[in-house]
């Protein structure tokens, strides 16, 4: 049985349905996901790889947290519950700072669209990555990389062709928000 989502409109209104993940991303519906931007007291963050079986950017760095919010979940308790299953982190949402809501619309093939309402977190957490549990179906590795990584992406793609290719955006309200907790 695959996973229920809710289905919003491009403004970010629930519209009351749900329906399978999987139709979802076929149709192109908007949904819910969050995010969890991790970063640690040495100006550092928290990066996955993508499993090589995704469907979307396997192999690809990627935001150290993200994942789809079940249909009827909030946006909270999905923030605790994928970090435990990616990174095998126990986490209270009490220590996680909400950043925004942000939509993202990505076309990866004709049978396969992401159209999402980004729930953005941020969470300070010195963890060494060999204390990770990383979850095999999702994350092939972790690993801390410098902030400046971000925004030598945003000047020349190509000096990180391994990243996921956030919207311009999206990446620029993140970095900002994450330079002032430095």
């Amino acid at each position: 049985m695959g996973e229920w989502v809710d289905i919003w409109t491009k403004e970010g209104t629930p519209t009351g349905r749900k329906i399978q993940k999987s139709e979802a991303h076929a149709q192109g519906y908007y949904h819910p996901t969050i995010h969890l931007w991790i970063y640690n007291s040495k100006k550092e963050i928290l990066l996955q790889k993508r499993a090589l079986t995704k469907e979307s950017f396997p192999g690809k760095w990627d935001v150290a947290v993200a994942g789809h919010i079940s249909a009827g979940d909030s946006p909270e308790e999905t923030v605790v519950r994928e970090t435990r299953e990616e990174l095998g982190l126990t986490i209270h949402i009490e220590e996680t700072e909400f950043i925004k809501v942000m939509r993202s619309d990505i076309k990866h093939s004709e049978s396969f669209t992401d159209r999402e309402h980004h729930h953005v977190y941020s969470l300070k957490k010195d963890v060494a990555v060999t204390h990770l549990i990383l979850q095999k179906e999702e994350v092939a590795e972790a690993g801390w990389f410098p902030i400046d990584i971000l925004t030598k992406y945003l000047e020349d793609p190509e000096s990180f062709p391994d990243l996921v290719p956030f919207e311009t955006g999206y990446l620029r309200t993140v970095i900002t928000y994450l330079r002032g907790k430095f």
